[in-house]
């Protein structure tokens, strides 16, 4: 293994030695990482590739590319399949059959279309190793703060060494499943292909970025442009230039990155590359494929703010309000809960389990989404604030009791101070007696993106009690992250996804 000697004057040290006594090897070679790339340790290296993309002319990328596979419902999953047959979701999360066994299933139909759609050219192989320009336009949804306040984020995807969590390169913010790895990766042994991207948060000070806006600049017309059903615009340009991916790839060098998204299909990735290694015994050192996932890179310290706002002042601008307004390009939303199916759920007693950990104010119970959505924010700036909404009553929840208690266990200040952490530990677990396996698994709680719709559940009767919440900021995400802690499940949501199919990494 190498020397862990992290980040700073140490690795430079490194790679000065390296340079010294390699000084023929290039930065950059071909369509992958470089063996003087992977003779540094534990930094984040990144590689242009040769992506498969859908041939336009064979078939519309509109009617082609999908939401990724764990936000695609029934009745989506339905209409991709009407939309075209070759659809990605055929490969991603294709229909299981009520014959399906060892020999034909959803995974071995999924490497067949595959394959037969690169024989018929429906999918083309760039020429080039390159790295892809990406951006959203977007507007912000729902009843969150400066909704309907447009926004663009930038990025770029190319491929990112895998790494082992104990390497300090790559951090996650979310506990995974085993379910669902179980699945993706039955589904990558099947293709031996990566579909979608891992979504990456980095810090950069928007110098990569600069970098790519020029080199974009050159070929003003995307190469790709489609919009969702979202009415998000997704827009990719390719970039070959060599001394622009060099330059890019110096410049991640240093950087940590941050899941923002795909937790699940990252760890994934490293378990089929382990699986590899194992299998060949004993490698030669040098990279290979499967050391190597798609990725989409963000700066979290970039400003991405659409043309029309920039000449604004900030008292005139839609999104002053918003908690994140440095970054529109990075909304996160927030995910409420709803409880449901408690056989001995008592009003009385919730209302008196609650006053235990947190001040109670009651409020309008036929609050709308929009009121509730404004009491939230603005409770929010003092600190932690929740709302509890049952059939008949509505309950502002703030001013934690139960900071440092041992019903938290093991976790840190830091995480007890989460909206999200205070609601698991306190009111569900605590006051509600859900224990920590049936939240897992959803056996009383379930998730809901819109406050609206939480509300309707529970004055439906549908559901006994609905948390709304605010989001988890920013800046929650990265200190959460780096300290090597973890949040509950889907306790992020980060608006826009990335498409799936707009670039294909093949494996061989």
């Amino acid at each position: 293994m190498y020397p862990n000697i992290g980040f700073g004057t140490q690795s430079e040290g490194w790679r000065l030695t390296l340079r010294i006594f390699f000084p023929f090897f290039p930065r950059w070679a071909g369509a992958g990482p470089s063996l003087l790339q992977f003779c540094v340790p534990f930094m984040a290296l990144i590689s242009p590739f040769q992506a498969w993309r859908y041939d336009p002319e064979r078939v519309p990328v509109q009617l082609a590319v999908t939401q990724p596979y764990d936000k695609i419902t029934p009745a989506m999953q339905e209409r991709y399949y009407q939309a075209s047959p070759y659809n990605l979701v055929r490969i991603i999360l294709g229909k299981r059959l009520p014959g399906d066994g060892d020999a034909e299933n959803v995974y071995t139909r999924a490497a067949a279309s595959f394959q037969n759609w690169r024989q018929m050219g429906v999918l083309r192989q760039d020429p080039e190793p390159s790295i892809y320009r990406y951006s959203q336009t977007f507007r912000i949804p729902g009843d969150v703060p400066g909704s309907q306040t447009q926004a663009v984020r930038r990025s770029f995807i190319a491929l990112g060494r895998i790494e082992d969590y104990s390497a300090g390169v790559v951090f996650r913010h979310e506990q995974t499943l085993a379910k669902p790895k179980a699945d993706r990766l039955d589904l990558l042994r099947a293709t031996r292909a990566h579909f979608g991207q891992i979504f990456m948060l980095y810090s950069g000070a928007g110098k990569v970025d600069a970098l790519l806006d020029s080199a974009a600049a050159k070929n003003k017309a995307p190469d790709v442009e489609v919009t969702d059903e979202y009415d998000v615009v997704h827009r990719v340009w390719t970039i070959s230039d060599s001394s622009v991916i060099a330059s890019v790839q110096e410049q991640m060098r240093e950087r940590k990155l941050i899941i923002a998204d795909g937790h699940h299909r990252y760890e994934t990735a490293l378990t089929y590359r382990n699986e590899r290694r194992a299998e060949a015994e004993t490698g030669s050192g040098l990279p290979v494929p499967y050391d190597s996932v798609m990725m989409t890179f963000v700066d979290v310290d970039r400003p991405d703010i659409d043309r029309s706002d920039k000449d604004r002042s900030d008292k005139d601008r839609p999104d002053k309000d918003r908690p994140d307004k440095d970054r529109p390009g990075l909304v996160i939303l927030p995910t409420h809960r709803l409880v449901f199916g408690l056989p001995s759920f008592s009003l009385a007693q919730f209302q008196a389990e609650t006053r235990k950990f947190f001040n109670v104010e009651e409020v309008d119970a036929g609050i709308d989404a929009a009121r509730a959505t404004a009491i939230l924010k603005h409770a929010g700036h003092a600190g932690t604030a929740l709302l509890a909404v049952t059939a008949g009553h509505a309950f502002l929840l703030r001013s934690p009791k139960a900071i440092g208690s041992d019903l938290f266990g093991n976790l840190s200040l830091r995480q007890q101070a989460l909206d999200v952490v205070q609601l698991h530990k306190c009111l569900l677990e605590g006051g509600l007696k859900i224990s920590e396996e049936a939240i897992r698994n959803q056996e009383n709680v379930s998730y809901c993106r819109e406050a609206g719709e939480a509300l309707m559940q529970v004055r439906s009767g549908k559901v006994q009690v609905a948390f709304l919440m605010n989001p988890v900021r920013m800046e929650q995400v990265r200190d959460i992250a780096l300290a090597g802690e973890v949040l509950p499940q889907k306790s992020t949501d980060f608006y826009p996804k990335l498409l799936s199919g707009l670039t294909i990494y093949a494996l061989e």
